[in-house]
């Protein structure tokens, strides 16, 4: 049973990079190419109204907070163990991402980046250490950093399986974030506030999880967590992005959605658990940190040397081929660099065993974005 449970979360995955994908395929259509009486729709479909790549992001988040904070192995060394598993799930295929994007942007954009700064990168805490992102949709591999070492601290202080402890977070921070973003005018405080709602995201899919499979919660500590994680997300999307569009794509109305829509998508998938899997999409789900990581520069690749031409028929053919070739450059990174250093993790384990329950299943996924 537990093992059939798990075909949503890799669907719920796959949902999360497409929309991700297309987002991204369909801001490259309406900024750089003329688009006439398809500007408004387009425009407004992907900026005013809603915006998937924010909504996959923080779909990711959510199936995170439903994986993570249960991977913890019952071995001697449980926080060494995780911290190990997670370092090769997460950094091999990121430093692919980073050969591939310098070689792509060398070679089609004439575009280099200074040592220190790859340097920097390569640890995956240019964040911290206030150094740009080689690419902007790096910053979403910070908030994963910064949840595992909170849950690292959770489990070493015997509180993160705790049945209360996710319930206090996401509700202590919704509090805290909505004061900050109805009384507080500093543009840096809603940054921070904007990190914290991303973790609440995670921790609201951690209620989801002890509510559908460890039965220690029930539906009405998911739906006030809910309702308060949803207040505080409109809230400080109001306040971070202004009720003015600005003609980016990141506009209140949008964002608030986003986050919104990505809790309401989850909420519902986890409660029909194995009904709502598809296999297509979870095949997707299961290559998904690769599609997110090399899909920005297949697209610069598609966009640079297999461009059609303006019109639907063109666009639509953009934005498939665009899927395509990541999704193919993905299962070759997922076969030839994720799964080869995902093994060798494992065998460094103290206890190389198979853990019980759901997470013999999850050890071939991950929760990164």
């Amino acid at each position: 049973m537990m093992h059939q449970r798990l075909a949503f979360i890799d669907t719920l995955r796959g949902i999360a990079v497409l929309s991700v994908v297309i987002q991204h395929a369909l801001e490259v259509i309406v900024r750089e190419h003329p688009t006439g009486g398809y500007h408004a729709i387009f425009h407004d479909a992907i900026g005013y109204y809603m915006n998937f790549g924010r909504f996959g992001v923080v779909l990711f988040f959510f199936v995170s907070g439903f994986v993570i904070p249960f991977s913890f192995p019952a071995s001697a060394s449980p926080v060494n163990d995780f911290s190990v598993s997670r370092f090769f799930r997460l950094y091999p295929a990121y430093w692919a991402s980073i050969a591939l994007g310098l070689v792509t942007m060398l070679l089609v954009e004439s575009k280099t980046y200074s040592l220190a700064q790859i340097a920097v990168n390569l640890t995956m805490l240019q964040s911290f250490l206030e150094v740009p992102h080689l690419w902007d949709f790096y910053w979403t591999l910070t908030i994963e950093l910064l949840f595992y070492v909170v849950c690292i601290v959770l489990f070493a202080a015997g509180l993160l399986n705790r049945r209360s402890t996710a319930i206090a977070i996401v509700v202590a921070t919704a509090f805290a974030g909505i004061a900050v973003a109805v009384l507080v005018e500093n543009r840096a405080a809603w940054i921070m506030m904007e990190v914290a709602l991303n973790l609440s995201a995670m921790f609201l899919g951690k209620i989801v999880r002890d509510t559908v499979i460890g039965g220690s919660l029930r539906w009405r500590h998911v739906a006030i967590c809910t309702a308060l994680y949803a207040v505080f997300a409109i809230a400080l999307a109001s306040r971070r992005y202004g009720g003015v569009y600005e003609d980016n794509f990141f506009y209140s109305y949008s964002i608030g959605a986003a986050y919104v829509c990505a809790a309401l998508v989850f909420i519902v998938f986890a409660a029909f658990g194995e009904r709502m899997a598809w296999r297509p999409v979870a095949f997707v789900g299961l290559i998904s940190y690769s599609v997110y990581l090399l899909s920005p520069f297949a697209m610069v690749w598609v966009h640079r040397y297999a461009w059609l031409g303006d019109g639907p028929l063109a666009w639509f053919a953009f934005v498939a081929a665009v899927v395509a070739s990541s999704i193919f450059v993905s299962w070759l990174s997922h076969s030839l660099v994720e799964k080869p250093w995902i093994a060798f993790g494992r065998m460094l384990r103290s206890d190389r065993s198979k853990p019980a329950a759901l997470v013999p299943a999850l050890g071939r996924q991950r929760a990164a974005q």
